[in-house]
């Protein structure tokens, strides 16, 4: 998978990357909703990624995410940050996969 980030997006992930010591990873949360057709994309910082999972690259940072939800996201996807909603957004170039992405801070 090929992930962009828009200027906004950056602005508000890049205190978070400094250093390099951290990583991103797209989730695909399958908790409590009962299927797994009904996921909900999440944001990640982590600081040690899994085994398993796989690096997708990145324009200006990677992203790691699970191999088996990868049929679940085009392969090109773009990260965005609404200032006045104070939220990240996932979009592909036809379709917006979440306006409120979750981003989780471990």
């Amino acid at each position: 998978m090929q992930f962009s980030f828009t200027s906004s997006a950056i602005e508000q992930l890049s205190p978070y990357m400094q250093g390099g010591s951290k990583h991103l990873k797209l989730l695909y949360d399958t908790e409590g909703c009962g299927c797994v057709v009904s996921g909900v994309p999440t944001l990640q910082l982590l600081e040690q990624t899994h085994p398993d999972d796989r690096l997708g690259s990145g324009t200006p940072y990677s992203v790691w995410y699970e191999p088996r939800y990868e049929v679940f996201f085009e392969p090109n996807l773009k990260i965005d940050y609404n200032e006045a909603r104070h939220s990240f957004s996932l979009k592909s170039d036809s379709q917006i996969y979440t306006a409120n992405l979750r981003f989780m801070k471990v």
